[in-house]
C-alpha cells in the first residue's frame, strides 16, 4: 500500500462525499496528518483485521471487504461500507434486521478501524493526531486508560504502537462495558494480563444499580434522564445515563481488581465515585488510589497554565482569568459565528471543523465539571472561592474552544445559573443560538433553554 494513496484517501472530505455517508460532517476539508500518523494507521488496519482474523466466532458477511478497503484508505468507501454493515448491529437504535454476526471481537475490531479513519477524515487530521498524541505522550506505560467519546476511544486507540498487546497501556471504553460481546472482546485480547469483568460481575454490577435505582425512585432522587419503572416487582431501566451508571460500576470493578495499575481517564458522562480520586492530567483525568481531601494547588496551577498554553494555536492567547462572558460571547459571534478571523492569532482550520473543536471542548468542559463537584464539596470558603474561580475559568475556555457544543454551553449556563449570574448565563444562550452549527435540530434544546432563560430575567 503506497504512503500517497493512504494520505490522499485520509484528506478527501467535500459534501458531495458527506452525502449519505456521515453522520458528523465537517465544514472544511480535513488536512491529511503527517507521515509517521499514516504509518502508524496502516499498522493499525493490519492489526485489527489479524485481530478479527483470529476470532473464533462466525464473522459477520462483509467485514472482509471492509477491511480490504480500509488497507487501501480511501475514506468514502471505507465510510459507505461501515453504514451498510452497522444497519445489522444491535447497538444502534432504530435497527431492525439484527444479525447476532454484528458482534463480538470481529466487529468491535471493524468499529474501532471506523472510528480511527472517521476521526481522521471528518475531523481534521491535524488535530487528530495532536489529541492522540497529548493523550498516548501523557499516559505510563502499563496503566490502564478508559476512553470515554468517540475520538478518546478510537484515536488513542489507533496511535498506540499495540492496543492488542497493550503497548503501551491498555485501552478501554467505559461507554460499552454493560454490553456482553464488548467485555468478550477486552478478554480476547487482554485476558490473563488485566481483570476485565466476567458474566458473574456484570449481573452483579446490573442487579445491585437496579436495587440502589429502585430505592431512589422512591424517594424522587433520580438523575435526569435516568429512567426506571416498576412494574409487578420488576424493574425495568432504560436511557443512556442508567446505563452508563451500569458502566461506572463496571468501571470500578476493574479499578478494585486491578490494584497495581494506574489509571486514566477520558470522561464520557460523569460518574459520582471517581469524583473525590479525579485530578486534572493534561487533556484527560488521573484516577488515583486513596480519595483527596482537595485538590493540591499546584495541580489546580499546573492545569491552568497547561490549557491556557495548548489552546492559544487554536484560538488565540487571548483569554485570560478576568476575561468577561461578554468578551467570550463577542469572540464567538465574530469568529464562529461571521467566520470573521480579522485580527484573529488562532487557527481557522479549527474553527471551521466542528469535529475537531468539539472534542477539545468537551475535555475542558470535563475538567471544569470536576472544579464545580469539589466547589461543592469545598470545606473552607478559601477553597470554595478558589474551585469556583477555577470551573469558571476551564468554563470559559470550554466554550471558547467550542462555543456551538451543547455540552459547553449547558454545562456552563448551569454553573452560571449556581453563581446566580442570570445575565451571563443568558448570554451564553443567546450566543450559542445565533451559531450556524445551532441551527435546526441541532440547537431545538439550546433554543428551549433560551427560551426558559428569557422568561425567568424579569422575576430576578
Amino acid at each position: 500500500m503506497k504512503n500517497t494513496l493512504f494520505a490522499r484517501g485520509l484528506a478527501i472530505l467535500s459534501a458531495a462525499m458527506l452525502a449519505g455517508c456521515s453522520q458528523k460532517p465537517a465544514r472544511v476539508a480535513a488536512a491529511s496528518p503527517e507521515a509517521a500518523v499514516v504509518a502508524q494507521l496502516q499498522h493499525f488496519v493490519a492489526e485489527k483485521r489479524a485481530q478479527g482474523d483470529a476470532a473464533t466466532n462466525e464473522a459477520a458477511p462483509g467485514l472482509a471487504p471492509f477491511f480490504k478497503a480500509a488497507a487501501g484508505g480511501n475514506w468514502l468507501t471505507i465510510s459507505n461500507a461501515f453504514e451498510k454493515l452497522r444497519t445489522h448491529a444491535g447497538q444502534y437504535a432504530g435497527n431492525r434486521q439484527i444479525d447476532e454476526r454484528w458482534r463480538g471481537p470481529h466487529w468491535e475490531a471493524a468499529k474501532e478501524v471506523w472510528g480511527a479513519f472517521e476521526a481522521f477524515n471528518v475531523g481534521d487530521g491535524k488535530y487528530a493526531s495532536a489529541f492522540g498524541r497529548a493523550i498516548v505522550d501523557a499516559i505510563p506505560a502499563g496503566s490502564i486508560y478508559f476512553g470515554g467519546t468517540d475520538p478518546g476511544r478510537f484515536i488513542v486507540t489507533a496511535l498506540c504502537p499495540s492496543q492488542v498487546t497493550g503497548d503501551p497501556f491498555f485501552v478501554l471504553t467505559q461507554n460499552a462495558l454493560a454490553d456482553g460481546s464488548y467485555l468478550e472482546y477486552l478478554r480476547s485480547i487482554y485476558g490473563g494480563k488485566i481483570y476485565i469483568p466476567t458474566l458473574r460481575d456484570s449481573q452483579t454490577c446490573f442487579e445491585e444499580y437496579s436495587q440502589d435505582a429502585a430505592r431512589r425512585q422512591k424517594s424522587n432522587q433520580l438523575k435526569p434522564g435516568e429512567n426506571v419503572q416498576i412494574d409487578g416487582g420488576r424493574i425495568q431501566i432504560s436511557g443512556q445515563v442508567a446505563v452508563m451508571q451500569i458502566n461506572g460500576r463496571l468501571v470500578k470493578t476493574i479499578f478494585d481488581k486491578n490494584p497495581t495499575r494506574e489509571f486514566y481517564v477520558e470522561e464520557s458522562f460523569p460518574l459520582d465515585w471517581m469524583y473525590p480520586q479525579l485530578e486534572p492530567h493534561g487533556l484527560i483525568f488521573k484516577l488515583n488510589r486513596p480519595p483527596m481531601a482537595e485538590l493540591a494547588a499546584a495541580v489546580v496551577q499546573a492545569d491552568h497554565d497547561y490549557w491556557t498554553q495548548y489552546v492559544a494555536p487554536m484560538i488565540g492567547d487571548w483569554l485570560k482569568p478576568d476575561t468577561t462572558v461578554a468578551e467570550v460571547a463577542d469572540f464567538a459571534e465574530k469568529v464562529f459565528g461571521r467566520q470573521d478571523f480579522g485580527g484573529f492569532e488562532g487557527d481557522p482550520r479549527f474553527v471551521q471543523n466542528a469535529y475537531s473543536h468539539k472534542m477539545f471542548s468537551k475535555l475542558r468542559s470535563s475538567q471544569a465539571g470536576l472544579y464545580v463537584w469539589r466547589m461543592n464539596h469545598a470545606v473552607s470558603a478559601a477553597d470554595k472561592a478558589a474551585m469556583a474561580r477555577e470551573a469558571d475559568f476551564a468554563f470559559r475556555q470550554a466554550w471558547a474552544l467550542g462555543p456551538d457544543s451543547p455540552e459547553a454551553v449547558d454545562r456552563y449556563i448551569s454553573f452560571l445559573m449556581e453563581q446566580n449570574r442570570q445575565a451571563d448565563a443568558l448570554r451564553v444562550a443567546q450566543t450559542a443560538t445565533k451559531l450556524p452549527e445551532m441551527q435546526g435540530p441541532a440547537g431545538e434544546q439550546g433554543r428551549a433553554l433560551l427560551e426558559q432563560l428569557q422568561k425567568f430575567q424579569p422575576a430576578k
